[in-house]
């Protein structure tokens, strides 16, 4: 299938779709012109910020109850060979890289490979392993296996649940945290003998409504996202302005600048100034940085990108050599192209996840007609979800990689910033990215994703849609009019998403 960009008109966003009062529609445009108005008045980024969110929560907040859900999530699919292959056209030095990348990826590591000395699993792949290699959490979830003697279970992991990692809001003094706090150490594994180190407390600090989980996000088609120019996502955040306007929706780039201040603009690399668009406050500008610190953060491995220990506890380093994972200069020879060979780790994973191919639609979505996922998608546009979820962009004219050049990315995902209010906040600051700030999930793939949301809260797509809806969400007026529609277009709508 081919998505383009949706340019909603006012009018058709406003009334195409039934349940909305014309009080409901006057009371938004009036809180919009409130908004203009405020913007106008701010002199600074967080004055800006701040009055933006006191009209939101006057106006657009959770001040009605959501009707019930009159459809039911037709649940994922459990078609195969729909995710997890190479792009089409690659060469064969691509395709080779792409294979190395990904058996390294799949690669369990021990403490004599750099694993620790806190980590959350043991492999990139036993994260990223639904529908496919490259995907998100899995049925049965890996992290049990890995409790033992010196290490319990999280009470928050559990066998049919997603893979999480933890994150402390707060210091034990009051102070900013935000960090990633590993599950299990290596302490009573093979080759980490010297080491003596316990877990965080993670009962302690749930107790003081201190943590916080996040799930895998999916590197299916990572490459063309990649490959989407700065210019792409501010020209289509641009586009359908007095729409999004209309219904409370803003969005901007995560610009990664130096310093804490929101500005209200994209979150920009504090070097370069350009849009970060991987994790999920966009937080990561590039798949090198991405797969650079994960390694690090969820495994404990230092790398070229992350060369430095998170826990240097004697004992407990120097258990391989530093850093962990290096390029090798000079690879054995004997394949195909040993340059690849000689590359490190994160870099192969580099080019696994950029070589990726974005997943493949299916209209073999349980109980669903062709022509109610046909209906679905317009109902999608309709209501207005696609304002955030855009379809499509186009990666760059002359990509280094032919095969991702002037290409339809198909990703569902403005990759902007937004505010989800206070329902789905987690505290949690990243670049420009707030405690209620979150990139736009991109949604190809969701039709075989078996949880939902930033921390995995839940396997049901209506109670997902449901949870958009809280004081200050940018996406509440779209939400209630997704809810305020017969059952029978919910219905069609939920087929569509379960079929990308």
């Amino acid at each position: 299938m081919r998505y383009g960009v949706l340019t909603l008109g006012i009018a058709s966003a406003l009334a195409s779709c039934s349940g909305g009062s014309d009080s409901e529609d006057t009371s938004v445009g009036a809180a919009a012109q409130d908004r203009s108005a405020a913007v106008a008045a701010a002199a600074t980024a967080n004055e800006v910020r701040e009055t933006i969110e006191r009209f939101r929560n006057r106006s657009g907040g959770s001040t009605t109850t959501l009707p019930p859900a009159a459809a039911k999530d037709p649940g994922a699919r459990d078609t195969t060979g729909d995710a997890g292959g190479p792009l089409p056209g690659l060469t064969a030095a691509q395709l080779y890289a792409f294979n190395v990348g990904k058996d390294d990826f799949n690669e369990a590591e021990e403490p004599a490979d750099g694993l620790g000395p806190t980590f959350n699993l043991n492999s990139c792949g036993g994260c990223h392993a639904q529908p496919a290699i490259g995907g998100t959490s899995p049925k049965v979830n890996p992290q049990v296996a890995m409790a033992n003697g010196a290490n319990t279970l999280p009470s928050f992991i559990t066998i049919d649940g997603p893979v999480r990692e933890a994150r402390f809001v707060r210091n034990g003094d009051g102070s900013p945290d935000g960090g990633v706090h590993g599950l299990f150490t290596i302490t009573g594994r093979p080759g980490a003998e010297t080491c003596k180190i316990a877990q965080p407390d993670f009962a302690r600090e749930l107790g003081r409504n201190n943590v916080i989980f996040r799930i895998p996000t999916p590197v299916f088609g990572a490459g063309l996202i990649e490959a989407i120019a700065d210019s792409e996502i501010l020209r289509n955040q641009a586009l359908a302005a007095s729409t999004k306007q209309a219904l409370g929706i803003g969005g901007r780039p995560n610009m990664l600048l130096s310093g804490s201040l929101i500005t209200g603009i994209p979150n920009r690399n504090g070097n370069d100034g350009t849009i970060g668009r991987f994790g999920h406050k966009a937080q990561n500008k590039s798949l090198l940085i991405f797969a650079g610190e994960a390694y690090n953060v969820e495994m404990g491995i230092t790398n070229l990108a992350f060369p430095t220990e998170r826990d240097e506890t004697d004992g407990c380093v120097d258990l391989a050599p530093l850093p962990n994972s290096e390029a090798t200069l000079e690879p054995a020879g004997g394949t195909p192209f040993p340059a690849v060979d000689g590359l490190s780790s994160i870099e192969k994973f580099t080019l696994f996840m950029r070589l990726l191919a974005p997943p493949v639609p299916s209209n073999a979505v349980a109980g669903a007609t062709v022509a109610s996922i046909t209906s679905g998608r317009q109902v999608f546009s309709d209501v207005g979800c696609a304002l955030c979820h855009t379809p499509s962009m186009r990666t760059y004219a002359k990509a280094s990689t032919p095969a991702m050049a002037n290409q339809s990315a198909n990703l569902f995902s403005d990759l902007l910033l937004h505010d989800m209010g206070q329902g789905l906040a987690d505290g949690i600051q990243q670049g420009q990215a707030g405690g209620r700030d979150f990139r736009t999930a991109p949604l190809w793939g969701l039709g075989q994703r078996l949880f939902f949301l930033h921390d995995g809260r839940t396997s049901d797509l209506v109670q997902a849609i449901r949870a958009h809806y809280s004081d200050g969400s940018e996406a509440n007026a779209v939400t209630q009019r997704f809810f305020n529609l017969p059952g029978a277009r919910q219905q069609d709508a939920l087929n569509f998403l379960r079929s990308l």
